[in-house]
């Protein structure tokens, strides 16, 4: 009898996990976190081009962990502005 109540809570909290986000592009349809990964990944980028032409390349102390952040930045800004 546990099981049962056991496995009757573990469907009722799953009931949210239904229905994941996802866009449809050409046919198939992708989840949104990776659509948002890939326009951050543009955006960092871009932004790394413009951090090379200005020279603020040259004089961050940690490049690799700047532009990490700036990649998880972008892609939970683009999440929030998109899907909220």
């Amino acid at each position: 009898m546990p099981r049962v109540a056991s496995l009757a809570v573990a469907g009722g909290l799953l009931q949210a996990c239904s229905s994941a986000p996802s866009r449809n592009i050409l046919g198939s349809y992708f989840p949104s976190w990776m659509v948002c990964t890939l326009v951050a990944l543009v955006l960092t980028f871009i932004v790394r081009g413009v951090f090379v032409r200005t020279g603020i390349d040259a004089v961050l102390p940690a490049p690799l962990i700047a532009y990490l952040a700036l990649f998880a930045a972008f892609t939970f800004a683009v999440w929030l502005i998109w899907l909220a």
